[in-house]
This record gives C-alpha cells, sequence and structure tokens, in this order.
C-alpha cells in the first residue's frame, strides 16, 4: 500500500495527520499490542489450571498462582503502547472535547515533551539495571515451590515502557505534522477510530 505526500490541511481534521514515520510504528505497536492480547487467554487457563488444582485436587500450586501474577503484568506492560496508538488511554475527555484539534495537538506534544517522556526514560533508566540484576543473581521466588527466572517478567518492565515511548515519540510526531507540517503528512486510510469520528 502506498502513501501520497499531501499537506496537513488536507487530511481529516478529526484525527492527527500520519507522517512516513509515526506510520510504522504505530503499526509495529499495534501489531505487538494485538499479539499480547493472546497472553490475556493465557492468563484466563492458568487461573483456570490453579483454581481447578486448589479446590477440586485439593492441591494448590504456588507456581501457577506466581504465573498468574506475572502474565497478567506482562499482558498489561505490553499492551500500554497499544492503548496510546489507539488514543483509548485514559484522559479528561469532556475538557480535551471542548479544544480545537490544534490546541489539542498543542497540548498533547507538550505534555509528551516535557512530561511524559522525560519521566518514562528515567523510569526505563532505572528498571534496566533491576532487571539485569535479576538476571546476574539468577533471581527466583522466595518461595520454595515458586517461579525461577524472575529476570523474565523484570525485562518485561522496561520493554513496556520502552514501547510507549515509542507509541509517545509517535504521537508526537503527529501533532508536529499538523502543527509544523514536519514530517510531512501521509494520505493514509483512516482506522476504524477514525472513521467512526467523522460519521456524523
Amino acid at each position: 500500500m502506498s502513501f501520497k505526500p499531501v499537506s496537513p490541511d488536507t487530511a481529516a481534521p478529526e484525527a492527527l495527520p500520519y507522517n512516513r514515520i509515526s506510520r510504522p510504528l504505530d503499526r509495529l505497536l499495534t501489531a505487538i499490542g494485538q499479539a499480547s492480547a493472546w497472553l490475556w487467554l493465557v492468563v484466563l487457563l492458568v487461573v483456570l489450571a490453579n483454581v481447578f488444582s486448589r479446590f477440586i485436587l485439593s492441591r494448590g500450586s504456588i507456581a501457577l498462582e506466581e504465573l498468574s501474577w506475572h502474565l497478567f503484568g506482562a499482558a498489561v506492560m505490553l499492551s500500554l503502547a497499544y492503548a496510546v496508538v489507539r488514543d483509548d488511554h485514559v484522559r479528561v475527555d469532556v475538557l480535551r472535547e471542548r479544544f480545537s484539534l490544534r490546541s489539542q495537538a498543542w497540548i498533547e506534544l507538550l505534555a509528551i515533551v516535557l512530561l511524559a517522556l522525560p519521566v518514562i526514560l528515567l523510569m526505563i533508566d532505572a528498571l534496566v539495571p533491576y532487571a539485569y540484576q535479576a538476571y546476574l543473581y539468577n533471581e527466583r521466588s522466595q518461595a520454595p515451590s515458586g517461579l525461577p527466572y524472575r529476570f523474565i517478567f523484570k525485562s518485561v518492565l522496561p520493554l513496556g515502557l520502552l514501547l510507549v515511548a515509542l507509541a509517545l515519540l509517535s504521537r508526537a510526531l503527529r501533532c508536529s505534522t499538523l502543527l509544523f507540517h514536519f514530517p510531512r503528512a501521509l494520505a493514509a486510510p483512516s482506522d476504524d477510530r477514525d472513521r467512526a469520528r467523522s460519521q456524523p
């Protein structure tokens, strides 16, 4: 599928325009988010197995219980970027909807550059050594029958935040495209959410 460069002024007024950087970034993050949705099914199966083991067989499993926690956390962390790309994260929509698209873009760009990205980068900087230390010491659960290799889940924390940082970067670039015409906008087909917004 090819996209033709157009002026941001000709893009749909209901949504931020895409550019050559944000479009592939959003597609990648959307694919990761959709793939991580399968983790919720795995979480459900693990929880059901744990319930069956505990209440039917009267044999509770600490390993299954910990696995459900870890999988739940991983599913949440890997889906955060998808929420940003789809614009499904929590915000004060009652106030936001009163502003024009350009005003929304200004507020969002400043919030991303001055608040969100610096905080997330600081968190990544703190979490990478946290996960690496767990790997060096081969950290495992304190419970005798708990799970080993805790560095795997701890590594998901900075990874998930890195994906969020990429999603915010993509969003900031889309705001920049609308406000400054840089990077250049693409005539891209709107997604389901954009089409829904354009309908009366």
